[in-house]
């Protein structure tokens, strides 16, 4: 039986702190808020009464419930108050020394049997713990901000944690109605150890003016389904405080990909900060506002200068070939579909006439637009059917070889002028231009499965890639409804080099027996809110596609960090691959 806590003490009332006395007060629980001078007190009540507020305002807090739960919160500067608690949470700033010294008097006023709690996001609990008189019951209870929204708290664990005070710990947590996952002490702990080292990728990429801030936040919202870009949502953390997680996530790991990236030191120094500031990777209106009031950075493409294009050719038969199809066709585009046989390419005819009948029958598409489309599609077997097309996207498998030779053979037949374009999400498109004698007409054109849904297209430009075949690319995504991101030919592109390695690391979180992979996609979709575990989704993906990937990332950037994970290499060549095999990381045999 895990002890009842009634009374708790929390040490600092900033935004978290503050949010965490909210929290415990709504669950009941006496809280005895404490901060270091009147003026903090005063400012640490202002955050509550005005959340409350909002509460009370937004239908989720009545009024005698607001006057209750501010009722159970005692304010006071001295730490002797909390001699009688059951439980203290330290939520003061990210100082190892700041934290070890409270812990130090806290030895001398609470009971022998008083749990230590330290929500730091970033240090070591077992450093902490070791300043006091009794480390096993020094735990970290990492809530997310804000703490009265966000389900997820980290249950912090160290070598010497009494196993009951963990227990107590859990329940406690899931009484706060949180969803608590247990780990082990180390920098960053599940949630910031994933997602820092993607947002320090991202502003490298911005750094090296890879692609504009606006293409690298889209292209993970749209393309991932990422409820905000990695740029925004550094702007909303604070840059300070990603730097402080990163320096201390790299003292720890030595990883290069957890050194803060320069250019987050030197907005820093200007006091570019983010939202907090008004200013950071964007210009807010005011402090502490989400609204971005600074122009959208300027794009380079002309798209005045794009090529008229009519007439489409899609080569390939497969789940993206078939959607890519479906897309132009629904958008009065004529297309000509080219498979390697007369059979083949009425397969993939009827595969695109069975989801354009699922879209009538969902409302979404009318009959006679249905059927319109449909008639806009021809099947072809040979090349030369597509001489007259304005534009070729080549959908075949993820081979260079194979690619090369489709591209040689467009270029053969194709009028001069077509834009040539592949789909490849992992291949360098210079390579697929060198196969012709018209390298400039070549580009990347990385739609998204299913291509009918997603809204997110990666324009890659090469070396030789013409201007205009870039505006006339930029122009048919309008025309289609889809949403264009540029950046330059290098393995991963954005969504790719930025997801993979986030996935390649849980893998390795899981190797290490840091934590669960449910634990760990748990952490990730409830602490970050993203739409699917890193698990979950390499299952999806398959996990032999997803090695390739990490595999063509690591031998391109050489980086120590994106080699593969063992553990990845060793489930593919035992044949768990995820959903479609029945294994992969999980057993969906049963299921």
């Amino acid at each position: 039986m895990a002890r009842e806590i009634s009374s708790v003490g929390v040490i600092g009332l900033g935004t978290m702190g503050a949010g965490i006395a909210e929290v415990l007060a709504r669950s009941g629980v006496s809280v005895v808020a404490v901060e270091i001078d009147d003026d903090g007190v005063s400012r640490g009540r202002g955050h509550l009464e005005h959340s409350t507020e909002r509460a009370v305002s937004g239908g989720k807090l009545d009024a005698g419930g607001r006057d209750a739960l501010l009722g159970r919160i005692r304010y006071t500067t001295s730490l002797a108050e909390l001699s009688d608690v059951d439980l203290v949470i330290e939520a003061i700033p990210e100082s190892l020394e700041a934290k070890s010294d409270v812990f130090a008097q806290l030895d001398k006023i609470t009971g022998p049997d008083t749990i230590f709690v330290s929500n730091t996001s970033s240090l070591s609990i077992t450093e902490i713990g070791v300043h006091t008189a009794r480390p096993g019951k020094v735990v970290g209870m990492h809530f997310f901000n804000p703490a009265p929204i966000l389900k997820l708290v980290e249950i912090v664990r160290t070598v010497v944690t009494e196993p009951d005070v963990i227990t107590d710990v859990v329940a406690f947590a899931e009484r706060l109605g949180k969803t608590p996952v247990v780990i082990g002490d180390r920098a960053g702990f599940i949630a910031n150890a994933l997602l820092f080292g993607y947002l320090n990728h991202a502003v490298r990429m911005y750094e090296q003016r890879y692609a504009t801030r606006e293409d690298l936040d889209a292209a993970m919202r749209f393309g991932c389904g990422y409820p905000m870009g990695p740029l925004a949502l550094l702007d909303l953390i604070g840059l300070d405080t990603a730097y402080e997680i990163l320096d201390t996530m790299y003292h720890q790991s030595r990883n290069r990909l957890h050194a803060p990236a320069p250019l987050l030191k030197q907005m820093i120094t200007a006091g570019l900060l983010g939202r907090k500031t008004g200013q950071g990777f964007y210009t807010y209106d005011e402090p502490d506002s989400p609204t971005v009031t600074d122009a959208v950075t300027k794009s380079t493409v002309d798209t005045g200068s794009a090529r008229e294009v009519r007439k489409v050719g899609v080569v390939g038969t497969g789940t993206m070939a078939t959607g890519i199809v479906e897309v132009f066709a629904k958008r009065g585009y004529e297309v000509i579909l080219r498979a390697r046989s007369a059979e083949k390419a009425a397969a993939s005819v009827a595969r695109v006439k069975k989801s354009l009948d699922k879209a009538v029958v969902k409302g979404k598409l009318s009959e006679e637009a249905a059927a319109a489309a449909l008639g806009r599609i021809s099947p072809a077997v040979e090349f030369e059917e597509l001489a007259d097309v304005d534009l070729v996207v080549e959908a075949v498998a993820e081979d260079l070889a194979v690619k090369q030779a489709v591209f040689a053979a467009l270029d053969d037949v194709v009028k001069p002028g077509a834009v040539l374009a592949t789909t490849t999400s992992s291949l360098p498109v210079i390579e697929c231009a060198a196969a012709t004698s018209r390298p400039s007409d070549v580009v990347g054109v990385h739609f998204f499965n299913p291509a009918p849904v997603m809204k997110l297209v990666e324009v890659v430009s090469t070396i030789a890639t013409a201007p205009d075949v870039i505006a006339t690319v930029d122009a048919v995504c309008a025309a289609v409804g889809k949403h264009p991101v540029h950046c330059g030919d290098r393995a991963g592109f954005i969504v790719n080099a930025l997801l993979f390695p986030y996935l390649n690391d849980a893998v390795k979180m899981l190797e290490a027996h840091y934590a669960e992979a449910d634990d760990i996609d748990t952490a990730m979709k409830v602490g970050c809110g993203l739409p699917m575990g890193p698990f979950e989704l390499l299952d999806v993906v398959g996990l032999d596609v997803s090695l390739a990937i990490q595999r063509t990332l690591f031998n391109e950037f050489r980086e120590e960090g994106f080699a593969p994970a063992p553990l990845l290499e060793h489930l593919v060549t035992a044949g768990r691959l995820g959903r479609k095999t029945g294994k992969g990381f999980k057993d969906y045999s049963a299921r």
